[in-house]
């Protein structure tokens, strides 16, 4: 397993902004983390002294962002830039997350690659319990050569 140090040194989320305590599993389409920052007061996502079950998609971009950083090239000195650009057919199944005593599942799912795009479909359980899922397109953009989507498109 991949601890809470790896990730901080591989995403660029820091400080408390990292969400993810450990990786559990990843292969070349999939990845496992585990998390309890859900659950800490100075969770830098709460609003009004919560944590909105919406926050779980936040959970997934860094879990998809670790799943990158695991498949970049080992000579890579950085990892590459990724941009979360759409959302779609999320569901929540809870209103909140900070009330959930058990620590956080997050799953992600590659679907499809290819040309700077990568589309996931991503879950959060909590003891066997599923609190969101959906989809996510990701752009990434290594080298500031990737051409963004045409204005109105949508992966």
């Amino acid at each position: 397993m991949l601890d809470h140090a790896w990730i901080a040194g591989h995403i660029p989320h820091q400080g408390s902004m990292c969400l993810l305590d450990q990786v559990v599993h990843w292969d070349s389409q999939r990845i496992q983390c585990r998390a309890g920052s859900h659950r800490s007061a100075d969770n830098p996502l709460r609003s009004r002294h919560q944590l909105g079950a919406a926050c779980g998609i936040e959970y997934a971009a860094q879990a998809m962002a670790v799943h990158g950083a695991l498949l970049a090239p080992a000579d890579s000195s950085r990892p590459r830039a990724g941009f979360l650009v759409s959302v779609r057919g999320t569901t929540l199944h809870v209103s909140r997350l900070d009330d959930i005593a058990a620590d956080l599942d997050i799953e992600a799912n590659c679907l499809s690659s290819g040309d700077g795009h990568i589309l996931y479909q991503f879950s959060l359980h909590a003891a066997g319990r599923l609190l969101l899922d959906g989809r996510a397109a990701v752009v990434v953009n290594a080298d500031g050569t990737a051409s963004p989507l045409p204005s109105g498109d949508t992966p």
